[in-house]
C-alpha cells in the first residue's frame, strides 16, 4: 500500500549502528529482512536476548522507522482508486501484514484506506511469519474465501514466497524489488494505476 522499504532499511541501519552490529547492506535487507516479522529478525540478531529486551528493541526500531518515514508517507500511486473499484466490483479485501498493530495503525493513520478492508491481519495473529503462508491462509479463512480464489499483492521476496506457498494468485508490485526478483508471480506492476478489477479477474479466468 505504501513504498516504505527505504525507511524500514534506514531504521534497521540506525538500530545496527546503535547496537554496534556492523554493516547491513541493502541487498541483505531486501533478501532477509523485508516482509519478515520484526520479532523473528530480532531473535536471529539478538539470540541471547529475553522477550522483554526483544520488545524494547522492537520499539526502538519502530521509533526510528516512524521518525524517518512520517514526513514522506504516502500511498502507492493508484491505491485508493483501485480499492474503490474492487469494492464496487464485489471483491472482499484484507490486509495481511507481518507488521505489528502499531505499525499498521501508523500507516492507516496517514493513508486513510482502512475503511475499504473487511479484515486486517497483523503479524501477532499468526505463529509463523512470512515466508510461511500462515498469514495469507488466516486472511482467507477470515474472509471466508478459499485460498485458490485469493489474490495477493506483494512487494517483498518473503511475501511472494508465502503467497505462492498458500496457493494464491500473486501480483508483484515493483516498488521495493525489480520484477525479476519478485518471482514466480502471475503479474507484475509498477504501481496500482496499471491494474483494474477486469485485469485481475482475468488471472482466474486463465484456469477456467
Amino acid at each position: 500500500m505504501v513504498d516504505n522499504t527505504p525507511y524500514h532499511f534506514k531504521a534497521w541501519q540506525a538500530l545496527f549502528k546503535k547496537h554496534k552490529l556492523g554493516h547491513i547492506s541493502h541487498e541483505t535487507y531486501k533478501a532477509e529482512f523485508s516482509g519478515v516479522p520484526i520479532i523473528d529478525t530480532l531473535r536471529n540478531l539478538f539470540s541471547d536476548a529475553d522477550e522483554d529486551t526483544l520488545q524494547t528493541l522492537r520499539h526502538e526500531k519502530e521509533a526510528f522507522y516512524q521518525e524517518f518515514y512520517t514526513p514522506y508517507i504516502a500511498p502507492v500511486n493508484g491505491l485508493e482508486n483501485l480499492l474503490i473499484e474492487l469494492k464496487n466490483a464485489g471483491f472482499k479485501l484484507a490486509i495481511a501484514s507481518s507488521a505489528t498493530v502499531d505499525d499498521i495503525d501508523f500507516v492507516l493513520g496517514h493513508v486513510q484506506v482502512g475503511k475499504y478492508f473487511d479484515v486486517i491481519i497483523d503479524g501477532n495473529r499468526v505463529s509463523k511469519g512470512k515466508p510461511n503462508p500462515q498469514i495469507f491462509l488466516k486472511a482467507a479463512a477470515d474472509l471466508g474465501v478459499p485460498p485458490q480464489n485469493c489474490l495477493v499483492f506483494e512487494d517483498s521476496i518473503a511475501g511472494i514466497t508465502a503467497a505462492n506457498a498458500a496457493g494464491m494468485k500473486v501480483v508483484g508490485i515493483t516498488t521495493a524489488n525489480p520484477a525479476e526478483k519478485l518471482q514466480p508471480t502471475n503479474l507484475t506492476a509498477n504501481d496500482f494505476t496499471e491494474l483494474s478489477p477486469q485485469k485481475l479477474a482475468a488471472l482466474f479466468e486463465q484456469d477456467a
